[in-house]
């Protein structure tokens, strides 16, 4: 029987990360950071697999972020597992885990954040108002803090990607930033941690929010009207029992703003809907027009 590999040493002060970070660095070695909430699933080990390849060590962070929840969203049940986080990630060779407490991230006093406009504007900004402030200033925070060489994302919450690109663009940050595409189930399903609240009727029928966005993606990129693709995909999504139907938008890959088949830029579809008591967010890209 197999030995299991021992857990990657786990971080929670500053300043003990900063001596550990430092010893990378004297040692010659380029850091790559994954940001992530914990309740890690393949999706994200496939994000730790692609830094190994970027840096010759890997720090994981592992912090749910409170500032990134609206009042009424699930941060009280958020999913946590730290000592299967811990686990999957010795099985994938992170070297450093960076999970500080809510104090250590935020003390007391604390009064600086990131406020976001372009990319963050619209379709998850406008649904959920505060939530990439949020997100900015925990990033720039764990960018302060790591000082990783690269940061690696996935292309799952795309929105969320441009926002943090957008963010190190404008700042200057000195670090470059990596998208990963969206990991899925056979069924289509793109991977979430909050895919668990699902029940297995929900299950069942959650792979046809992938199926409804591929099916605009490919009938605007082909020139069709827009607003009757996304009609019939919101009355699909109705039909498998998602309610309300947040959005379903054509966007600019880069920029996040409207996109048309005329552009001779590369557009995304994105899609927020609730299924039961789960919101579910997805997006897929607009292949090229068909010759």
């Amino acid at each position: 029987m197999a030995r299991a590999k021992p857990t990657p040493p786990i971080k929670r002060i500053v300043k003990d990360l900063r001596r550990q970070i430092a010893q990378f660095r004297k040692n010659g070695e380029r850091v790559a950071l994954v940001p992530t909430m914990g309740a890690l699933h393949e999706g994200h080990l496939t994000l730790v697999r692609t830094a190994k390849r970027k840096a010759e060590r890997v720090v994981v962070s592992i912090f749910v972020n409170p500032t990134q929840f609206g009042p009424n969203e699930d941060l009280a049940r958020y999913p946590r597992d730290e000592a299967g986080d811990l686990a999957k990630l010795a099985e994938v060779g992170a070297d450093l885990v960076w999970s500080p407490n809510p104090e250590e991230m935020y003390p007391a006093g604390f009064a600086t954040s990131i406020e976001v406009k372009g990319a963050a504007e619209g379709l998850e900004g406008a649904f959920r108002p505060h939530h990439f402030g949020g997100v900015a200033t925990v990033c720039c925070k764990l960018f302060s803090q790591v000082t990783p060489d690269v940061a690696v994302f996935g292309e799952k919450d795309y929105q969320q990607l441009c926002v943090i690109r957008q963010m190190v663009r404008d700042l200057n940050l000195p670090l470059a930033i990596h998208g990963v595409p969206t990991v899925r189930e056979k069924d289509g399903l793109a991977l979430s941690s909050r895919n668990r609240y699902l029940s297995a009727e929900e299950r069942a029928a959650a792979p046809a929010l992938a199926a409804a966005i591929r099916d605009v993606a490919q009938k605007a990129a082909n020139g069709a009207r827009q607003q009757s693709v996304i009609k019939s995909a919101t009355a699909a999504l109705k039909r498998a029992g998602f309610d309300p139907i947040d959005y379903i938008a054509t966007a600019d890959a880069e920029t996040l703003s409207p996109w048309t088949s005329t552009s001779g830029r590369p557009g995304r579809v994105l899609v927020a809907a609730r299924l039961g008591t789960t919101r579910l967010i997805d997006n897929v890209p607009i292949p090229p027009p068909a010759s």
